[in-house]
């Protein structure tokens, strides 16, 4: 492992050279409001987090990133448009591999700009993998916005299609809901009964939890609508599932996309998108003849982005965790802003990863 020393002075070069590219530097809190967090990403997010308490200020949180803050920032009092750079620690609970770091550097670049979404994630991209000029990395791409129309554009229930779009970045829990929503899977046990019973509101054993009868029964109502909706097709479904595997170079990728967009009309806008970026990207030098793209790229880690997302990774080293991450966040400035918003794109580079490669180089 790298001394902080060193790992301090490649985040200052960073920082230097994403200042030079047009972002002003600023500093966010070590300690978060975890209210903020907790809602935007449930209860999940104390597996990740060092959560503390404060007499005054309440729960809070070790700063498990820098995107919430900085948009919160933003929306507050920012300019528009607006390119921002930061460097400090983060802190991420590791419960189950001890050599993952739990405290590490990031060195971010974000841009707000209402005036082209594809000139903006080609922007961060390029500035990206410049500033990693001369290290050996293979960059991944994705957009989580394919998945997401193709979503809701199903024909099936407001409320299947919610579920769906919910868990999209939970790649087991959407697939075991699409087989049930096409009758590929059945209702699990403890469910069915529950909605077989007459009146299932009715007890003998006291109220527990938070939610009140009135949430349970309507939940319950909601559950039985479900139950009785008619199956996704299996022409939907297989749809679903060979977007879910397009797996090519970036030019190759939109012309499998755009075929799948004829039997599914909902991805064509998002296929347009896609068509703009690898053109931006292209004109900021990057080779998207050999950019690799993967439609079901992000959706393990990559919670708040909900359009392009993009990765560095150092090949044939599984055991490292990525060199730089990063993507669009649109929707996260809207919750963030009240219902303000304003297109949003970033991100961050690891520069103990990189004080490491270069050691050993």
């Amino acid at each position: 492992m790298a001394d902080k020393a060193k790992i301090r002075a490649r985040a200052a070069k960073l920082s230097a050279e994403f200042e030079a590219a047009g972002a002003l530097p600023v500093e966010m809190p070590v300690l978060l409001p975890a209210d903020v967090l907790l809602d935007l990403y449930g209860e999940d997010i104390r597996g990740r987090a060092y959560v503390t308490s404060d007499a005054l200020r309440g729960e809070q949180m070790l700063r498990p990133d820098f995107t919430v803050p900085v948009v919160q920032m933003h929306m507050a009092h920012g300019a528009d448009p607006a390119r921002y750079t930061y460097a400090g620690e983060v802190f991420r609970r590791q419960e189950e591999d001890q050599t993952r770091a739990n405290e590490y550097m990031q060195v971010g670049y974000e841009v707000f700009d209402r005036e082209n979404s594809a000139a903006s994630d080609a922007e961060v991209f390029a500035v990206m993998q410049e500033a990693l000029k001369g290290v050996e990395l293979r960059a991944a791409t994705g957009d989580i916005g394919i998945l997401a129309a193709a979503v809701a554009g199903l024909e099936t229930t407001v409320r299947r299609k919610r579920a769906l779009a919910r868990h999209i970045w939970r790649p087991r829990k959407f697939k075991a809901l699409l087989d049930r929503y096409s009758g590929k899977a059945e209702m699990p046990a403890s469910r069915a009964a529950l909605l077989a019973a007459d009146d299932p509101m009715t007890h003998d054993y006291p109220d527990i939890g938070l939610r009140s009868q009135a949430e349970v029964a309507e939940r319950i109502q909601g559950l039985r609508a479900d139950a009785n909706a008619d199956p996704i097709s299996p022409l939907q479904v297989e749809l679903i599932e060979a977007l879910l595997n397009v797996r090519e170079t970036l030019p190759n990728a939109l012309e499998h996309i755009r075929v799948l967009a004829v039997d599914m009309p909902a991805i064509t806008e998002a296929a347009f998108c896609l068509r703009d970026r690898m053109h931006a990207l292209e004109a900021r030098g990057v080779d998207v003849d050999t950019l690799e793209f993967e439609a079901s790229y992000g959706r393990t880690s990559m919670e708040y982005y909900d359009g392009f997302v993009f990765g560095f990774y150092v090949p044939g080293r599984a055991d490292l965790p990525p060199v730089a991450t990063g993507g669009r966040y649109d929707a996260l400035t809207q919750v963030l802003g009240q219902g303000r918003e304003i297109p949003a794109v970033g991100g961050v580079i690891r520069p103990g990863i990189l004080v490491q490669l270069e050691d050993a180089a």
